[in-house]
């Protein structure tokens, strides 16, 4: 985690663009990382220079020789702001945008139609002196500091809506435990925070992969895929990936649910948070999809295209919206006839409205299945959560309740749910129940609630306290009226 101190570095430097009238979030970040990126393309080009220079080898870096005033450490060490931003605006970021198809070129590949907005001498001087204050030379700390930016964005209006909190998602991977041999997707990227917190999860438990020549390749330019339809989006994911260490991660300009997209058996992993609220025309919408469950609710299109885009074998954990668990539309029955006949559902974890508060209160459930072709459904694993380790109002602030630790704990060790009951947080459903239950997902169809009996004195015992009680106030009303015509007196 980044310390107080970097936070506020990186405060006054979101502070400087504020004032100097840039105040969308998006923006904000956007022009921001370009900055980072720049100081970090000169960084990497420095470490390269003196491992050429230490092995003796020739070197040939991105900058050329005539365009080395380019370079971070030396553009900031110009003599007047004017002059730093006209080199900037006119030389350094039209330099950066035009990288792509040369070596070395990922950072520059999502800059295709990025536009320098600083609109200010001054303001761009303060920014490269805040930035050039900041400690970027451990990846680490790149990472952190790059999710303490985008967390604002949840508390910055209304593009929270593009970030599933962090905890969640960290969660929702630590179920999955992602593989070095696993090829992973999340079709509506947004941040590409699922793709991140996937990415650290390797490095934290298979930091041995990287010693392995073609796992590392793997890491670094076949593992990742994104895909979304906000360029701005499109670059904020991708420039997240890279401070996060992955070279090259596959980002694209993609409506997953059109016909352009033809993945088919391509991944063995989904982690998703799809957008829920919105339909689509037939026609815009891949055929394919369709066959499975005729619908233009996204949320119902987004599940049909998980099953077609997985290898056999390949696992999805995604959130949905409760009306998933129990829509009585046609379509809704289908596609979870679908998961639960034709492939395994392994758990619905049922969380509480607030969890994507204040920008939305829909209650979500996450949901785990692996696509088999062939069945295997038997008895399917619910847990009701109740606390996220944050409230549940607007504010969010961080309480001691959590279940997140007991779901993944237990979630881990299903062998010791089987004797679970009803009345418990979690329990297992025989597959043949939710059949009985038209393919009905919800946890109150099945979760059963234990009443305490409570023994109540009778009438006759209650009436006597209440005359008693009666009595010993009009005695006391009795006193104070003596007492009030005393002091009249």
């Amino acid at each position: 985690m980044i310390t107080g101190e970097i936070k506020n570095k990186v405060d006054k430097i979101w502070e400087t663009f504020w004032t100097g009238g840039i105040t969308n979030p998006l923006t904000v970040i956007e022009q921001f990382t370009y900055l980072l990126f720049i100081k970090s393309l000169d960084e990497a080009e420095t470490i390269k220079e003196k491992e050429a220079e230490i092995l003796g080898i020739p070197f040939e870096g991105i900058f050329p020789e005539d365009k080395q005033h380019l370079r971070w450490h030396r553009f900031k060490q110009l003599g007047s702001p004017e002059e730093m931003y006209r080199v900037v605006s006119d030389e350094v970021f039209p330099f950066i945008k035009n990288l792509h198809g040369k070596d070395n070129s990922a950072y520059s590949k999502y800059m295709g139609d990025a536009m320098f907005l600083i609109p200010t001498a001054n303001m761009l001087a303060k920014i490269v002196e805040g930035i050039d204050n900041l400690p970027l030379d451990d990846r680490d700390v790149q990472g952190d500091l790059y999710e303490y930016l985008l967390s604002k964005l949840s508390t910055s209006g209304t593009n929270g809506q593009f970030r599933t909190p962090r905890h969640i998602i960290q969660m929702m991977v630590e179920l999955m435990k992602p593989t070095p041999e696993d090829i992973i997707i999340d079709p509506a990227m947004g941040t590409a925070g699922f793709l991140v917190a996937a990415s650290e999860y390797l490095r934290k438990h298979h930091n041995d992969m990287f010693l392995v020549q073609g796992l590392k390749e793997h890491y670094h330019n076949t593992m990742f895929y994104g895909n979304d339809m906000d360029r701005t989006m499109l670059r904020i994911g991708a420039m997240n990936m890279m401070l996060h260490g992955v070279d090259n991660p596959n980002i694209d300009y993609r409506d997953s649910l059109s016909e352009i997209n033809k993945d088919k058996e391509k991944y063995t992993l989904v982690l998703a948070n799809p957008p829920f609220k919105g339909s689509l025309d037939y026609e815009a919408v891949s055929n394919d999809l369709l066959k499975i469950a005729k619908t233009k609710k996204t949320e119902l299109l987004f599940l049909s295209l998980f099953i077609r885009i997985l290898k056999p074998g390949g696992r999805a954990a995604v959130i949905v919206p409760d009306g998933v668990l129990f829509g009585s539309s046609k379509a809704h029955k289908t596609i979870r006839k679908e998961i639960i006949d034709n492939h395994k559902l392994e758990a619905i974890i049922s969380m509480p409205s607030g969890v994507f508060k204040p920008y939305a209160g829909v209650s979500t459930a996450i949901m785990i299945f692996t696509k088999t072709g062939a069945g295997g459904t038997d008895n399917v694993w619910f847990y009701d959560m109740k606390a996220d380790g944050f409230s549940l109002d607007d504010k969010r602030s961080p309480i001691e309740e959590n279940d997140i630790p007991d779901i993944i704990a237990r979630f881990n060790n299903l062998e010791e749910e089987k004797e679970r009951k009803r009345t418990e947080q979690s329990f297992f459903v025989p597959v043949e129940e939710i059949r009985e239950n038209e393919y009905d997902l919800s946890i109150n169809k099945y979760k059963e609630i234990e009443y305490e009996e409570v023994e109540y004195e009778a009438p006759s015992v209650i009436i006597e306290k209440i005359i008693k009680l009666e009595s010993e106030i009009q005695e006391e009303l009795k006193e104070l009226k003596e007492i009030i015509n005393e002091v009249v007196k």
